[in-house]
């Protein structure tokens, strides 16, 4: 599979293309920093600059078309409410709108758990992350796109488990980047599991048990 990861520099987006890559996936991998280029040539995927602020939907056309899926895993991280608002909101309409063009119809987005952090005194940056990250999903929803969102819990980097909790609703809790990363990588593959809303956990489940059971329930 030819694969193009939107935010692949990320926390997530940087073990998803390693796991690709070692599955012989082709991965193409867009990012906004020059910094974060040798991170993501780190990975084995192919670096790519490419900003959700300033290019067009034609430039993004042009740098998915040729491939199978786009995994869209981009955030402004605390940059600003101005930044989640392009990034995380009109930038997914944006790709989303790309891919469509381009006739890449799987697309993947990495969105948030609708519980994360409540309570802890976010703050109105958060909120207002939220609400983008919400309205991202309703409209990927409504394009013709063959989409999955993955919601994950509050995100670890210690070391994962190969092991989770993963439905169209579970309770709110913590997952480790490695196994989100996993279960993306399983579910990618997974033609069965589309037009879906996951949300994840660590869990007691094997990844690929649950991307198994998720998709034997959607087909």
């Amino acid at each position: 599979m030819k694969v193009f990861q939107i935010g692949a520099a990320g926390g997530v987006g940087r073990r998803l293309a390693r796991l690709l890559i070692d599955r012989g996936d082709v991965v193409t991998g867009m990012y906004r920093d020059p910094a974060q280029a040798d991170a993501v040539r780190a990975t084995g995927a192919t670096p790519l600059a490419g900003d959700l602020i300033d290019d067009s939907v034609e430039e993004l056309v042009r740098k998915i078309s040729g491939h199978d899926a786009v995994v869209f895993s981009a955030g402004a991280h605390g940059t600003g409410m101005d930044k989640t608002t392009l990034i995380d909101g009109k930038g997914l309409e944006k790709a989303a709108a790309a891919a469509t063009r381009a006739g890449v119809s799987r697309f993947v987005l990495v969105s948030v758990f609708p519980d994360a952090l409540r309570g802890g005194g976010a703050g109105e940056g958060f909120e207002h992350y939220i609400k983008v990250k919400k309205t991202a999903d309703v409209h990927l929803t409504r394009t013709g796109l063959d989409w999955l969102i993955v919601r994950p819990g509050t995100l670890l980097d210690t070391p994962g488990t190969g092991r989770v909790t993963a439905g169209p609703a579970v309770e709110c809790g913590d997952v480790h980047r490695d196994d989100v990363a996993a279960f993306i990588d399983a579910a990618l593959h997974e033609p069965a599991l589309n037009r879906v809303i996951v949300e994840l956990t660590a869990g007691d489940t094997p990844v690929a048990d649950a991307v198994a059971r998720l998709a034997s329930s959607a087909a």
